[in-house]
């Protein structure tokens, strides 16, 4: 039976006391003092009141971390399996090489001579990701995947400034099972959003996407399997549509991890794609991060006569290897570049985890991480198959890649019962919940992503609590409604929760509040 941490656990500044004191800074020594001398910052550098600190005992903050983990719950307490956000197990030994203190201990600003090292593997990294994608070139430099979107949509924005026709190209094509990012990256980068449908197999509407399609088509932003989990069986027919007007296709690599090894986005029609190291290659996820959204492209032809190409545009530094010299060197974003979009180079902490990652996988490593992990998903989807409560719902009959979108809306019209009510559910039974309620065409979604790092008896163990809510529910549709009850804190008021008058995202905002400076 699951019992998670029941005590209620308060702030760091909560379980502050007065005087109390971890660690005693010990005075210069007299010998210091004689030749150093009195040491004092200049009045427009030195604080005029004391830091808001907590002020604890080293027991103390050991307790409070202590307790805090036996709350929290991630990839190594047990499956995460977060559709579309692919949280796969981190290996350790690729937390070993990008912690090593020779790597954390480097200055961006040092001589490229001293990191060659670094550098190299930076270099082989970008070789890798183009030659996995079916791309180019590619540049480490953005932070995270939706900043490789945004690095996309920048890239489309350039090559049609480039050419001159950006005053007409104003629109960018986003399929409704798209990421949310994806509209939202492209409204960023000035663009109107055109949604177009999928139809009854879970593919794009061809026939829709040809209605909208013209001289203001600046590109299309897909992903390929979709969120649906679904191969998109039109994709060159697509890439061929999008081309026609002179649109760039942009590839959304949040999924990759259903066609590695196995397909490319290159060798799809895509001319832009961005990939997600912190999911994808084995780096940490969400707090574990920070990420990396590297974003390559094919070496397409922007302007012939000055001899632009699509590699140009990247941002950020790109690393190069001086044949002369034998030496690795940084490449600053010339002139048709879109910038930085960032400080220095990129996030290398999750670059080195995912280069470690590959070089541990191996070419037949990364198609075996595609075959389990699609194998995986479509297990679940034989033990889930005519569960009473819920339906797989598009492209009936077909395999799934990476990931699944169970619908729990039979149980919803039937008892009321919702997929939030499933998910507290699995969280009451000791397991992490889907994606719920997403992607938007599906009602009452729990999009489900195992990933191929998790085993066969979890997954079993995980439809098996599936199954036995839908009893629950159908014995006792007031039950779900409960939970959960197993676990820190039971089931929120979800509109006080994410109002602007509720919401306090730091201590500071909590006291200005107590001490009514606001409201």
């Amino acid at each position: 039976m699951f019992r998670q941490a029941k005590w209620s656990e308060p702030l760091i500044f909560e379980l502050s006391v007065e005087g109390r004191r971890g660690f005693l800074v010990p005075e210069p020594e007299r010998e210091i003092k004689e030749k150093v001398g009195s040491i004092r910052l200049s009045e427009d550098m030195a604080r005029t009141t004391d830091p808001d600190l907590p002020e604890l005992s080293e027991v103390d903050v050991i307790r409070h971390f202590t307790r805090l983990t036996e709350m929290a719950y991630g990839v190594d307490n047990g499956p995460v399996p977060l559709g579309s956000c692919t949280m796969k197990y981190n290996p350790r030994i690729a937390w070993e090489v990008a912690s090593d203190p020779r790597i954390l201990g480097l200055h961006p600003l040092q001589d490229e001579d001293t990191v060659q090292g670094l550098l190299e593997m930076i270099y082989e990294m970008q070789k890798w990701l183009a030659n996995i994608t079916g791309m180019d070139y590619c540049s480490l430099h953005p932070a995270a995947g939706a900043h490789g979107e945004l690095a996309g949509i920048l890239l489309i924005r350039k090559y049609h400034e480039l050419k001159g026709q950006i005053d007409k190209k104003t629109e960018i094509i986003v399929p409704d099972s798209a990421h949310g990012t994806n509209p939202a990256s492209a409204v960023m980068g000035g663009f109107k959003v055109v949604e177009i449908p999928s139809n009854s197999d879970g593919n794009v509407d061809l026939e829709a996407l040809k209605s909208v399609v013209g001289e203001s088509t600046a590109g299309l932003m897909i992903t390929n399997p979709s969120t649906l989990g679904l191969f998109e069986e039109n994709i060159l027919e697509i890439a061929r549509l999008i081309h026609s007007v002179d649109g760039l296709l942009y590839y959304d690599g949040a999924n990759l991890n259903g066609i590695m090894g196995y397909a490319r986005p290159g060798d799809m029609g895509f001319d832009i794609a961005h990939l997600n190291v912190h999911k994808t290659f084995g780096a940490p996820h969400g707090g574990g991060g920070p990420g990396a959204g590297p974003v390559c492209v094919k070496d397409r032809v922007v302007d012939a006569e000055k001899n632009i190409r699509l590699g140009d545009l990247l941002p950020g530094y790109y690393v190069i290897y001086d044949e002369k010299t034998g030496k690795y060197r940084l490449k600053a974003p010339g002139e048709n570049s879109i910038g930085f979009l960032k400080a220095f180079f990129g996030n290398i902490t999750p670059l080195i985890w995912g280069y470690t990652y590959i070089l541990m996988m191996g070419n037949e490593g990364l198609k075996k991480v595609t075959e389990l992990a699609v194998l995986n998903t479509n297990y679940f989807i034989k033990l889930m198959e005519n569960v009473k409560g819920y339906e797989i719902p598009y492209g009936k009959g077909r395999f799934r890649k990476h990931e699944v979108v169970l619908s729990a809306q039979p149980m919803t019209e039937e008892l009321g019962v919702t997929a939030e009510d499933v998910a507290k559910g699995l969280l009451d039974a000791g397991f992490y919940a889907p994606t719920v309620y997403f992607p938007l065409i599906v009602k009452e979604a729990l999009m489900t992503e195992f990933t191929e790092t998790e085993t066969i008896e979890n997954i079993e163990k995980y439809a098996e609590r599936l199954k036995e809510i839908s009893g629950i529910a159908y014995q006792d549709p007031k039950e779900p409604k409960k939970w959960p009850v197993n676990t820190p804190v039971g089931r929120i008021d979800l509109v006080k929760a994410n109002h602007p008058s509720t919401v306090t995202p730091t201590w500071r905002l909590h006291l200005k509040r107590v001490r009514g400076e606001i409201k």
